[in-house]
C-alpha cells in the first residue's frame, strides 16, 4: 500500500519536483489547487504527509485542520516557504519540515527520505491486529489486579474488553503472552480513551527497546498491511551525557519525533530511546533519552568511559524514527539535582542555531571529559 501526500502548491515547477521526487519515492500525489479543496480531503481521506506551500491561500489554515483531523493529525507536515520566513514561524503553524525555495530535486530528495521514514513508522505503529488474548492488568499505586481481554494490538497500544464496563485510571502494567512467544511481555500502560460501555484504549507510553522488537516482529509476520521499513540512518554522534546527546545529520527528524538509537562503540553498544527537543535543518538534532532505568543508565555510563579512554574513538550511530510524539508538549525540565548540562541547553531559552553550537562547543571547554554527567565531545 503506497504512502499518500496532500499537496497544496499552485507553482507548476515546484509541482514537477514534487511529483519526480515524491514518485521516486514512492508516495502517491494527491494535488490540491486551492485550501478550500485540501479542506475537504483531509476531511475524509488519511494522508502520511500534508504538503503545503506557504505562500498558497489558506494553507496555514490547511494546516492546522490537520492537527484537528482525526484521521490525519499525525500526518508529517512540510512547508514550503521562501528563504526569508523564519523557522519559528513556520514551525508554530504545525509543519515539522521546512523545503526553501527555490526547490532543487536534490535537496527535496533528502528531505522526503528523512519525511517518508516517518511516515513509515507512524503507518507501522498504527496497524492493528485482531486478536484476542488474556491480559493482567496490574495497578501500579494500588496493587490492583484486573483481567481484560484484548480486541486487537497495535505497537502502540491496545483495545480491550473491560468487564463490567469498569472505568480505570492512573499507571498500570500489562501483562500478556504473544501467540507463538515463549515469555510475558510486561508493558506500562494508561487507559487513553473510551469505547462502547464494555471497550477501552490502551497505550503503551514507555516500552524498553527489546519489548519494541519483540511486538513490531510480531506485528509484521501477522498483520497483512506489513511493509518493510526504511534503513536506519547514520549520523554523527558529537556531544553525549546520561540525559541526552546531539547528533550530526543532513537531514534531521523534528521536534516531538520519537527515535531509536543504536550507537556503537569499539565493543561497547547501547540502544537507546529517545525524543528530538532541538532541531536544525541541514544541521543536526537534540535528542533526550526517555529511558530512566539503572540498567539504561549504567551501559550509558559504560560508553562515555570508552569515549573518554579513547580519544581517538569514532563511534558508529544510526537512528530511524518511530512516529511523532501526540503530546508535543510533553517533557520535564532537568532539575538542577541532575546537572546535565545538554537538557539544560536542550530546555533552556531558545536560541538560533549559530548560538546553539557555540554552546555546545563552551560546554565541551569547561566540563571535565572523564565525569559521568559531562557532555563528552565524541567526535566535534
Amino acid at each position: 500500500m503506497s504512502l499518500k501526500a496532500l499537496v497544496l502548491c499552485s507553482d507548476e515547477k515546484i509541482v514537477r519536483v514534487l511529483r519526480r521526487v515524491l514518485g521516486d519515492l514512492d508516495i502517491a500525489v494527491e494535488l490540491c489547487g486551492n485550501s478550500d479543496a485540501a479542506l475537504r480531503k483531509l476531511t475524509r481521506q488519511r494522508f502520511e504527509a500534508i504538503i503545503v506551500d506557504v505562500i498558497d491561500d489558506g494553507a496555514s489554515d490547511v494546516l492546522r485542520s490537520a492537527r484537528s483531523a482525526p484521521c490525519n493529525k499525525q500526518a508529517v507536515a512540510v512547508a514550503i516557504v521562501e528563504p526569508i520566513i523564519g523557522l519559528k514561524a513556520v514551525f508554530q503553524i504545525g509543519a515539522h519540515f521546512v523545503l526553501y525555495k527555490p526547490v532543487s530535486s536534490e535537496r527535496a530528495k533528502s528531505s522526503f527520505r528523512a519525511a517518508r521514514a516517518l511516515m513509515k513508522s507512524e503507518r507501522r505503529r498504527n496497524v492493528r491486529v485482531a486478536v484476542q488474548l488474556p491480559v493482567i492488568m496490574r495497578n501500579l499505586a494500588g496493587g490492583i489486579n484486573m483481567k481484560v481481554t484484548t480486541v486487537d494490538l497495535s505497537e502502540g497500544g491496545m483495545a480491550v474488553s473491560i468487564p463490567g464496563g469498569r472505568r480505570p485510571n492512573g499507571r498500570w502494567q500489562a501483562v500478556f503472552t504473544l501467540p507463538g512467544a515463549e515469555a510475558a511481555l510486561e508493558l506500562p500502560a494508561e487507559f487513553a480513551w473510551e469505547g462502547t460501555s464494555a471497550q477501552a484504549g490502551l497505550r503503551f507510553p514507555q516500552v524498553s527497546p527489546d519489548a519494541t522488537r519483540l511486538l513490531r516482529d510480531w506485528l509484521r509476520q501477522n498483520s497483512p498491511d506489513a511493509e518493510q521499513d526504511d534503513p536506519p540512518i547514520r549520523c554523527q554522534l558529537t556531544d553525549l551525557s546520561l540525559g541526552g546527546c546531539y547528533l550530526e545529520i543532513s537531514s534531521p527528524f523534528p521536534v516531538s519525533s520519537r527515535v531509536m538509537l543504536s550507537m556503537r562503540a569499539g565493543t561497547v553498544e547501547v540502544r537507546a530511546q529517545g525524543l528530538v527537543r532541538v532541531m536544525h535543518p541541514d544541521k543536526g538534532m537534540g535528542v533526550e533519552f526517555t529511558q530512566t532505568t539503572p540498567e539504561h543508565r549504567t551501559a550509558v555510563e559504560k560508553f562515555l568511559g570508552v569515549l573518554s579512554e579513547n580519544r581517538s574513538l569514532l563511534p558508529e550511530l544510526l537512528v530511524e524514527p518511530e512516529g511523532l510524539e501526540s503530546e508535543p508538549g510533553n517533557g520535564k525540565p532537568p532539575t538542577a539535582e541532575t546537572d546535565d548540562p545538554l537538557l539544560q541547553l536542550f530546555y533552556g531559552e531558545p536560541l538560533t542555531m549559530e548560538a546553539f553550537h557555540e554552546a555546545l562547543r563552551k560546554q565541551r571547554a569547561v566540563q571535565p571529559a572523564a565525569a559521568s554527567h559531562a557532555t563528552a565531545g565524541a567526535s566535534a
